[in-house]
């Protein structure tokens, strides 16, 4: 029951779920809300709000927040976000996977990197981040995978920003399963 007058605590959606910790996985909370996640997959460091109570217990992660205004709110469900994404990346790490579609559009493997031929006159060499794997599956399908989850995703999206799907033919870097919706073009105009 609520008094009149008397502010009810939100539930929160995301932030006080727990994070589990899989056996293997070493977490370390600093002082200064550093934490410090190693798996077998890699070791990720990130620095997150000093206020924001962060807590492992029984190889559980809590997240709390110190009160009710709006930005510890905020702050909440992010940094339990943050901290779920570094636990499942150092566990099991994370991948996307681009498809090359178009007449002779293809990938090769170049050392760490890529060399991508996508219809311009010269080849795209491309040069992995930090903690990132480029792996060429097929002459058409790259496959990006590492522990962090923004690193996995910003590389992927800067290999599709290269060439990416043109809409009235389809030809480009894709994600695999990305639909992409064709124009009808100046044809169909005219019928």
């Amino acid at each position: 029951m609520v008094v009149a007058g008397e502010k009810q605590r939100v539930v929160a959606r995301v932030g006080d779920k727990p994070i589990p910790v899989a056996p293997g996985v070493e977490v370390s909370i600093s002082e200064e809300n550093l934490v410090r996640v190693k798996g077998p997959k890699g070791e990720l460091t990130q620095a997150f709000h000093p206020e924001i109570i962060i807590s492992l217990q029984d190889g559980v992660l809590r997240v709390d927040r110190p009160s009710e205004q709006r930005p510890f709110k905020a702050f909440h469900g992010l940094t339990r976000a943050l901290l779920s994404n570094m636990v499942a990346g150092v566990t099991d790490g994370f991948e996307k996977t681009l498809d090359l579609v178009g007449t002779g559009y293809r990938v090769q493997q170049a050392g760490e990197g890529a060399t991508l031929q996508v219809g311009f006159s010269h080849n795209v060499d491309i040069d992995p981040l930090e903690g990132v794997v480029l792996t060429v599956q097929s002459p058409t399908r790259l496959l990006v995978s590492g522990c962090d989850k923004q690193r996995v995703g910003q590389m992927a999206a800067t290999i599709r920003a290269v060439k990416p799907p043109d809409h009235y033919k389809g030809k480009g870097i894709r994600y695999t399963g990305e639909v992409v919706r064709l124009k009808p073009g100046k044809a169909a105009a005219r019928k």
